[in-house]
């Protein structure tokens, strides 16, 4: 087993960690790639095989206890909030094929239309002032708008939803669990969702809310709990991810010039900026597994029952599947990123996300010659599993 560095450990509640992962990812891929914490009680793995290995291997490695290393997070009935990424086969098959229908590549594309016009309705009006915050007033509303139409939250609500949601994803520095702000968080997004939920079923709308009451499966349905716990991830996962995807793409653009202008010149690279920015500086950066049986991983024998972060980000950064990773390129082959997992949990949200991106990037070039970031202003997101900004303040040169 690799031993680490003398005093060197990994604290992924550290807020200098979440401020830059990279350099520890480097030394846990170098010097301990199969990392034990005994302080918070997890094994990591960092190299990109061995996450790969785990994300692949359900019968080895189990959801049914949530994705989050947070003590109360970490529970048998972790699905009551995080739906099927709490679940295995079986129950994740049947909760998969009952909402999966719903973004499919094909289904998700129906929405593009709607998409540009919801960006334009942000975007157009931030352009025109010259300055404004990336996160507050574009990325952060897109893919909150789409999401909400989506299930049927008025606009009216979803501002508040918003604020909800990211409390329910940020961490306290010194406190390693959920804070008492995100847990109050989490219990009123499911009073919302408890809510909207009976008054579809009194009520039924034209919205995939009321669409998922009545879904069905050789008679099989989801009840109302399950329902619940779905669209609570989908605020979650489905808005906070995306938005951090978007700044995180305009950021590092800015920091490498000659990689920026590649999509400002030929917009038909806006794809290959999602994809590169989804692998250097993914939103979802790591997530938990517990092992079912007994495994062995890099030499080291872990038993049954042990909690494991599989360490997406570190992933996507291994020299070995990515030759000079540390290396911002759109020039590059990301086929093989882990941004997305694998398997049968690769992020059902895929599709819907590289749209927005796409979408929100290619409206942004259109309108936009140049920009600056304005980094001395710029604030992090601190969230063991979410990497971002929470404001990302800039000036452009409209076209």
């Amino acid at each position: 087993m690799s031993v680490p560095e003398e005093g060197r450990t990994f604290n992924p509640y550290a807020y200098e960690f979440q401020e830059d992962p990279y350099p520890t990812y480097a030394w846990l891929r170098r010097e301990a790639p199969v990392y034990r914490s005994d302080q918070f009680d997890f094994w990591a793995y960092a190299r990109h095989e061995d996450v790969l290995g785990a994300f692949r291997n359900v019968d080895a490695y189990s959801n049914a206890y949530g994705v989050s290393l947070d003590p109360s997070a970490f529970r048998p009935d972790a699905h009551r909030t995080m739906s099927f990424l709490a679940m295995d086969p079986p129950r994740h098959t049947r909760m998969r094929s009952l909402v999966g229908k719903s973004f499919t590549a094909r289904t998700v594309a129906l929405l593009e239309d709607r998409i540009r016009e919801i960006t334009l309705g942000y975007l157009e009006p931030a352009v025109e002032r010259g300055s404004f915050d990336v996160i507050a007033d574009v990325a952060g509303n897109v893919p909150m708008d789409v999401i909400s139409e989506l299930v049927g939250v008025p606009a009216a609500d979803r501002s508040e939803l918003r604020r909800l949601a990211e409390l329910v994803v940020h961490r306290e520095e010194g406190l390693y669990d959920v804070p008492e702000a995100g847990m109050a968080a989490a219990l009123e997004l499911i009073t919302y969702y408890d809510a909207m939920v009976r008054s579809r079923r009194a009520r039924p709308q034209d919205d995939l809310t009321s669409q998922l009451l009545h879904a069905e499966i050789d008679g099989d349905r989801l009840d109302d709990d399950e329902l619940i716990a779905f669209l609570f991830l989908m605020v979650v996962a489905g808005n906070e991810t995306t938005t951090k995807l978007l700044g995180n793409a305009l950021y590092w653009a800015w920091c490498n010039p000659d990689e920026r202008v590649k999509p400002f010149r030929d917009p038909g690279r806006i794809p290959d900026w999602v994809e590169e920015t989804l692998r250097y500086d993914g939103s979802s950066q790591m997530v938990l597994r517990v092992t079912r049986t007994p495994v062995e991983v890099g030499g080291v024998h872990i038993p049954a029952g042990e909690r494991i972060l599989l360490l997406i980000g570190s992933g996507n950064r291994d020299e070995e599947v990515f030759p000079n990773a540390d290396r911002y390129d759109l020039e590059r082959d990301t086929s093989k990123f882990i941004s997305f997992g694998n398997g049968r949990h690769f992020c059902m949200g895929a599709p819907l996300a590289r749209l927005e991106g796409r979408v929100v990037l290619e409206e942004f070039v259109a309108r936009v010659a140049d920009y600056d970031v304005h980094a001395g202003q710029a604030e992090r997101v601190h969230s063991v599993n979410v990497r971002g900004f929470a404001s990302l303040p800039v000036t452009v040169v409209p076209r």
